[in-house]
């Protein structure tokens, strides 16, 4: 079924949610007016729902190929890929010196989601490529920039984030890739599994960012330092035609995301050692910033991806929800339950698709709205002149990158499962594409650090560390923003936000009395066991957050147009939904945050050994 992108439901998020009338009075930032934005997102929604969602069906089927050591993205991805880079939408976020369009990361934020809606697996390459750009540009050398940054945000060459190896996972500390210093460079030697695009056919060169240790490193994450290593570098002409020892070993089969090339790359295997630059033991790479500092420029990409990859979760949920919306009104089945001797009627009609329709609906409004405002504290954060706004924006995005990353992909895939739900039998099928949306989606709950970690993350680096100092300024930002919805239909909904909001705060408080003064007193065992159900109840009241501003500005407009247009009514009617079914999970969080810590943290792994 084909995609539509949700553009006014976009702008209306971007203008008056994540209020971009602020973001656009940063330095910079004055051409980012509502009807630029609205003409970029109608642009985008036709290059999302001509070019990119046609695709997304035959590269689930045709996928990627290795063949002779050469990656074959599938038909259609080149052109699709060619067009992408021809309208600039690489660079939408980038400084117009380096052939950027200088736009806010807020903008970037909403047309972010149309790729990701309308082909999730061809988006994959953009996100990372923005990610390694903005790591580049924050942390690289002058000459690093000067060399790599310019056709990167053009897409003529792409990016990628080499963490992972197949003895660490998510343990980075566990990192064996060796770097040795070489003259003006470092050989590179070792093996990353799961980098997506980690090589292909769509780009002339692929840079990688990768995490390896030098000889005489510390142990753990604090002996971890960031190289640039290109796939291609310079003959002696300067022409970016000299292959670097880099092998592409294997490409993964996956469950879902089957047109984007996930690579497992050995570095210096000597299988490309070039005998032009006398390397024989690894591949060529450049260090980033400072020696055994690799962890912390890595975050900078790591947050990006880590926001794009909620905006992906929620994206793909849209595709679903309506191609869910769409089968449902089509689908005749059964008759009307006030009826039952009338006519079949589509099963829209009955009470429980009607439940599940809504639910996707609310959720989706809602995290949507939450993905921007985390955009539009990211630029404050870099760009407002005042250092106390800066501050509290980056204690924004701090508090909310986690519960973005982790709640969005959360909902996300249960949406999906829904939308599939709502097709019935059908949705198991492949041939209505449901499925497909279930199999790319389920990737994002695990991407950028598993949701237990970004739970974790969120216990450890965002509350225990400061003392909740952050937390405490987020909720009293919320509060006073809740003050401003003052509409009498909508009491109720600003008193469970407030309810909700003493919930996280008591709830922060339950966490911190494991503590004895320091992070180091901290049963962290404990905090760990609730990390999730704490992540959840923080996901829950920001979206309740969300729709409660998005009814009063609805209802705004409505009280100035008597017509009441179908829109703003479909705002207030989803919040009432919201509200009513989703933020009593509120108190099942908060209980379970009180009731579950011992245990589940003190359960004895022997009980999992199920073969009696």
């Amino acid at each position: 079924m084909p995609y539509k992108a949700p553009t006014r439901d976009l702008l209306f998020s971007t203008v008056h949610l994540a209020d971009l009338e602020s973001v656009a009075a940063l330095p910079g930032n004055a051409d980012a007016t509502a009807d630029l934005v609205e003409a970029i997102l109608r642009e985008a929604a036709k290059i999302g729902e001509k070019i990119l969602a046609p695709i997304n069906r035959s590269g689930d089927i045709d996928g990627v190929k290795l063949v002779d050591g050469k990656v074959q993205t599938a038909p259609g991805w080149k052109e699709a890929y060619a067009a992408f880079i021809e309208g600039g939408w690489n660079g939408l976020p980038f400084t117009p010196e380096r052939g950027g369009q200088g736009l806010p990361w807020l903008v970037a934020t909403a047309v972010q989601e149309i790729w990701h809606a309308s082909n999730m697996a061809f988006s994959l390459c953009a996100l990372l490529t923005q990610g390694a750009i903005k790591a580049i540009e924050l942390h690289g050398s002058a000459q690093q920039k000067d060399t790599f940054m310019d056709n990167m945000i053009s897409g003529i060459w792409s990016g990628t984030m080499n963490l992972t190896e197949p003895d660490a996972g998510s343990d980075l500390a566990a990192v064996k890739t060796r770097a040795v210093a070489n003259s003006d460079h470092y050989l590179i030697s070792g093996q990353k599994i799961f980098i997506t695009y980690g090589d292909h056919d769509l780009t002339e060169n692929i840079i990688h960012l990768v995490l390896a240790r030098l000889p005489d490193a510390p142990t753990g994450v604090k002996g971890i330092s960031l190289f640039i290593v290109p796939k291609f570098l310079p003959d002696e002409n300067g022409q970016w035609s000299v292959r670097n020892d880099i092998e592409t070993v294997s490409l993964e089969h996956k469950l879902g995301i089957r047109g984007s090339p996930t690579a497992v790359l050995a570095y210096g295997s000597g299988k490309y050692h070039n005998d032009s630059h006398r390397e024989k033991n690894g591949a060529v790479g450049y260090l980033v910033g400072q020696e055994n500092h690799g962890m912390r420029y890595m975050f900078t990409m790591m947050n990006i991806a880590r926001l794009a990859i909620g905006v992906e979760g929620n994206g793909v949920a849209e595709r679903a929800y309506q191609q869910s919306v769409r089968f449902a009104n089509e689908r005749v089945q059964g008759t009307a339950i006030e009826n039952p001797k009338g006519h079949r009627v589509a099963i829209v009609n009955h009470p429980d698709i009607k439940r599940m329709l809504m639910l996707q609906k609310c959720r989706i409004e809602a995290l949507r709205s939450l993905g921007l405002v985390l955009g539009a504290s990211f630029d404050k954060s870099l760009k407002h002149p005042d250092q106390e706004v800066r501050t509290f924006n980056q204690a924004m995005v701090e508090i909310l990158t986690p519960i973005a990353k982790g709640y969005m992909t959360e909902m996300g895939l249960e949406n999906v499962s829904i939308a599939l739900q709502v097709h019935g039998g059908m949705g198991f099928i492949e041939q209505t594409g449901a499925a497909q949306h279930y199999r790319d989606q389920r990737i994002t709950p695990i991407y950028e650090g598993t949701n237990g970690i970004q739970a974790l993350d969120l216990i450890g680096r965002k509350l225990l560390r400061d003392q909740g100092v952050m937390a405490r300024a987020v909720i009293e930002h919320i509060g006073k923003e809740m003050e401003t919805v003052r509409q009498a239909a909508l009491r109720s909904m600003r008193a469970q936000v407030t309810e909700g909001l003493n919930a996280v705060a008591q709830s922060m408080n339950a966490i911190m009395t494991m503590a004895s003064g320091d992070i180091a007193g901290v049963d962290m065992k404990q905090a760990a066991a609730i990390a999730d159900p704490y992540l959840r109840l923080w996901g829950t009241v920001m979206c309740g957050w969300q729709l409660a501003r998005a009814a009063s500005v609805a209802m705004d407009f409505i009280n100035r147009d008597d017509r009441g247009d179908p829109f703003y009514r479909a705002k207030i009617e989803t919040a009432k939904f919201y509200f009513a079914y989703e933020m009593p999970k509120v108190a099942y969080h908060q209980a379970v945050i009180k009731q579950s810590a011992s245990c589940i943290a003190d359960l004895d792994p022997a009980i999992f050994e199920t073969l009696q």
